[in-house]
């Protein structure tokens, strides 16, 4: 899964702070669901149907939805072209590992594409593609921030998966 050398900004500006906050989460997501094989992939804790595999490509399809639809404007793409909405959780058990981490590392590398694109035009207040049914639209800077909120979220539903699977716990991917 990709891993990027990232270094979280202590002392930076105001978009270099999200960015690498938002690269931190991603690297500590990719952690908690890397190297396992399907069956730790499939794993489920109490009375809950989410796996690692569903939390993966899920987070795939945030990924496409928030920076390709919702900021640049761009389709979907595939494979949630054709995908019934909300079946990244059911589906994801029949994809094997290697499936879900490439899905979800190709849709991180095309959403630092479209950010690298988006910055490339303007700031970190520049409108998105889409309008909320109030009327509102929201800028670069609040979907970085919503994204960053998706993972931390679902970063803590790994945090127990992965526990529950072989132990592993950490509040940050190694160095």
């Amino acid at each position: 899964m990709t891993d990027t050398d990232a270094t979280l900004v202590v002392d930076g500006g105001e978009l270099s702070t999200l960015l690498s906050t938002l690269e931190r989460i991603r690297r500590t997501f990719a952690w908690k669901c890397g190297g396992l094989d399907a069956d730790g992939l499939r794993a489920t804790i109490a009375a809950s149907t989410m796996t690692l595999g569903g939390l993966l490509k899920h987070l795939a399809y945030v990924e496409a939805a928030w920076f390709a639809v919702k900021l640049r404007g761009e389709p979907i793409g595939p494979p949630w072209d054709t995908a019934e909405p909300g079946s990244e959780w059911s589906t994801a058990a029949g994809d094997s590992p290697a499936e879900l981490y490439a899905l979800w590392d190709a849709a991180v590398v095309r959403s630092r594409a479209m950010v690298a694109a988006a910055l490339a035009e303007g700031d970190a207040g520049q409108p998105g593609s889409f309008t909320w049914p109030d009327g509102r639209t929201p800028n670069l800077r609040r979907i970085i921030a919503d994204t960053i909120e998706e993972y931390a979220r679902h970063t803590g539903h790994a945090d127990l998966l992965r526990e529950a699977v072989d132990g592993l716990v950490g509040e940050d991917a190694p160095a």
